[in-house]
């Protein structure tokens, strides 16, 4: 799985790594898109209008979604 990020006019690939997932606690299973949703809520900040964006935390761009490699 990787994270899409539009960082300076290009969207890149991130590979999801042990890293981003630590802390995560799954008590059940969870298909492509919930795990996808979980990344985002503990990665990024909402940046509320006229933005409309998600916020990478660590500064590395925009969130704008997951892809299955």
């Amino acid at each position: 799985m990787d994270l899409i990020i539009l960082n300076d006019g290009l969207y890149h690939l991130v590979p999801v790594t042990e890293k981003m997932m630590e802390g995560i606690e799954l008590f059940s299973e969870v298909d492509f898109f919930g795990l996808c949703e979980i990344l985002r809520l503990k990665l990024t900040t909402y940046w509320d209008a006229p933005h409309n964006l998600h916020v990478m935390n660590d500064g590395s761009g925009y969130f704008f979604g997951c892809i299955q490699n």
